[in-house]
């Protein structure tokens, strides 16, 4: 009852339809908004390869990539002693 005479009063002074001529316009600003948004990332190509890098990184390594290389190269720089170039 209570809950009625609430409806009664808001809708007797035109708030109803005020309250959907602000929500509608809204609304459809941000569906438009949400959409180019997720055009742009469908176009931009966010969406393009979901399992290649999940598949990456279960795959079998056989040959060392060049990272690997680099970074042994550099830990037999380190561990030589000072003065082992020169014969010492």
């Amino acid at each position: 009852m209570r809950a009625a005479r609430c409806g009664a009063a808001f809708a007797g002074r035109g708030g109803i339809v005020d309250i959907l001529l602000l929500l509608i316009p809204v609304s459809v600003v941000l569906v438009a908004l949400i959409g180019g948004v997720f055009w742009w990332s469908v176009k931009s190509g966010q969406y393009d390869d979901l399992e290649g890098p999940a598949h990456r990184i279960l795959a079998d390594d056989d040959i060392p990539s060049q990272v690997d290389n680099a970074a042994e190269q550099h830990a037999k720089l380190i561990s030589i002693k000072p003065g082992a170039e020169r014969g010492q």
